[in-house]
């Protein structure tokens, strides 16, 4: 039997004006999904602002809770769920993000495609990605399907009605106790 493993998605919602215009339309309470590979949220990816204050400017992110966009919107709010895997697809994971680590400066935020989505009609680029596409695109490139959809038509509100997402926390994210940890030690 293999090790057992767990990744981390988290949804969330900051408020922001982009997000409220995604969430007329979505209904959904989250509309942001980030792969995390530990339950602190220290590792975290996805596609989103690489400058807080500039929400035109977007692509692949490490994001960092302390000093990223999110800690610009302390009033964000979130979901986090941890998917159980195997060792050998935490190591598969990883090493797909290191390509996208390596060649940052390559990959586009996809807003095409998050229009494809509501449009139900996938909008694919190579080397460009919206959110929920990027976790699932990752997750399924690691041996892990969880839909019977492509990635360029995962929302983030697909990862919260799967039955393989055990629910950890829900709440204000600077309320999330790892995190409230770190807030302290800062």
């Amino acid at each position: 039997m293999s090790e057992v493993k767990y990744v981390y998605i988290m949804l969330s919602d900051t408020g922001t004006l982009f997000t409220n215009v995604i969430k007329t339309y979505t209904k959904a309470p989250y509309n942001h999904a980030s792969l995390a590979f530990d339950p602190e949220l220290k590792e975290m990816y996805s596609f989103g602002r690489k400058n807080p204050k500039n929400p035109l400017n977007g692509g692949f992110v490490k994001e960092d809770i302390l000093t990223g966009t999110y800690s610009k919107y302390r009033n964000t709010t979130c979901v986090i769920y941890r998917l159980q895997v195997t060792k050998r697809e935490v190591e598969k994971m990883k090493r797909i993000i290191e390509v996208f680590i390596k060649n940052n400066n390559k990959f586009l935020y996809n807003i095409l495609g998050v229009i494809g989505v509501s449009l139900k009609e996938p909008v694919e680029f190579s080397n460009s990605y919206f959110c929920s596409q990027f976790v699932a695109d990752i997750l399924y490139r690691s041996g892990i399907k969880l839909w019977d959809k492509l990635p360029a038509m995962v929302t983030p509100d697909d990862f919260r009605k799967n039955d393989r997402m055990e629910l950890i926390y829900e709440g204000k994210l600077f309320a999330y106790g790892p995190i409230k940890q770190n807030l302290v030690k800062t």
